[in-house]
C-alpha cells in the first residue's frame, strides 16, 4: 500500500502522520486490495468557524475503486476521525450495493439523451473564472452504471470514463432534475 500524506499551511509532524496512516490503514478490514492513499491536510481560517484543519483522503483500490472524503474540524485528529467514519459509510454503502444485486454481473445502462445549458447572453460580461486545481485520471473500462455508482461515491455531479463495450471516452453528469445524462462524442 502506497502513502502520498501532503500538507498545505501546517507542517505535520511524525507522530501525527503515523496517526493517520494507522486510523485510515485500519480501513483494510473493510475493503480489500487498497492500494494506494492519497491525504492531504490543511489549515485554514475561516470567516465563519475560525481556525479549522481540513483533511480529504482518496483511496484507490482494486477493480478501479475510487472512495474519496473530506472533513473539516477545529482539530488536526478529529477532522482524521470525522474521514475514517465517512469512507467506513461509503465502503458499507459500496459493498451492501454489490453483494446485493452481485458483483460481476453487469449490464450496460440505458443511454439517457439531454439538451446541453445554454451559455450566457453576454459571454464578455461574465465573471472570469480561473483553473485551480488540475486532476490526472486513470480511465479504466466500465458501464455507465459503474461510472454513476463512482460519481455518487465521490460526490461530484459528473465522471469521466472509458465504456467497456466501445472503448470510447464519455461523461456521465447528474441533472437538475435528479436523473443522469451520458455525454458520447462521436
Amino acid at each position: 500500500m502506497e502513502w502520498n500524506i501532503k500538507s498545505r499551511n501546517i507542517k505535520l509532524h511524525d507522530a501525527q502522520k503515523a496517526f493517520i496512516q494507522e486510523k485510515l490503514g485500519k480501513l483494510e478490514r473493510y475493503l480489500d486490495g487498497i492500494n494506494d492513499w492519497k491525504v492531504e491536510c490543511r489549515f485554514e481560517t475561516l470567516r465563519g468557524s475560525g481556525e479549522t484543519y481540513t483533511v480529504q483522503a482518496t483511496l484507490l483500490a482494486d477493480h478501479g475503486i475510487i472512495l474519496r472524503a473530506e472533513e473539516r474540524d477545529r482539530e488536526l485528529y478529529a477532522a482524521v476521525e470525522a474521514v475514517h467514519d465517512n469512507l467506513q459509510r461509503q465502503i458499507r454503502r459500496f459493498k451492501e450495493k454489490h453483494y446485493r444485486r452481485g458483483k460481476l454481473r453487469r449490464t450496460a445502462g440505458e443511454i439517457i439523451a439531454a439538451p446541453l445549458p445554454a451559455l450566457p447572453e453576454d459571454a464578455e460580461q461574465a465573471e472570469e473564472r480561473q483553473i485551480i486545481r488540475a486532476k490526472e485520471v486513470t480511465l479504466r473500462p466500465m458501464f455507465s452504471d459503474e461510472a454513476i455508482e463512482q460519481m455518487e461515491l465521490l460526490g461530484h455531479s459528473f465522471f469521466v470514463f472509458r465504456d467497456a463495450e466501445t472503448e470510447k471516452i464519455q461523461v456521465v453528469y447528474r441533472r437538475n432534475d435528479g436523473n443522469y445524462g451520458l455525454i458520447m462524442p462521436r
